[in-house]
């Protein structure tokens, strides 16, 4: 009986591999975009979300949108001058 030969295999897989000028060590980070004091202003908002205690406004209607939620912490973090991205400008 022929046996098939594994050659074709192991050139192949010998192609896959990455050569360095693809890798992501060259690529320039635009480091943090949310700092330390946001991200826990955004995690007490969260928290208080998951616990139905998250109202919008002053005492107003309860969040039910995770998106809001975070929208909420967001705006939160931005008005104590944590570092924040700057909001979208409509067009």
């Amino acid at each position: 009986m022929p046996t098939k030969s594994r050659s074709s295999r192991s050139k192949s897989s010998s192609s896959r591999t990455r050569s360095p000028s693809s890798s992501s060590k060259s690529r320039k980070s635009s480091g943090r975009k949310y700092g330390k004091k946001a991200q826990n202003k955004i995690s007490k908002v969260m928290h208080e979300y998951g616990e139905g205690k998250l109202h919008s406004g002053r005492g107003g209607k309860k969040v039910t949108s995770q998106k809001q939620a975070v929208a909420i912490g967001i705006s939160e973090a931005r008005r104590e001058g944590d570092k924040v991205p700057s909001r979208k400008k409509a067009a």
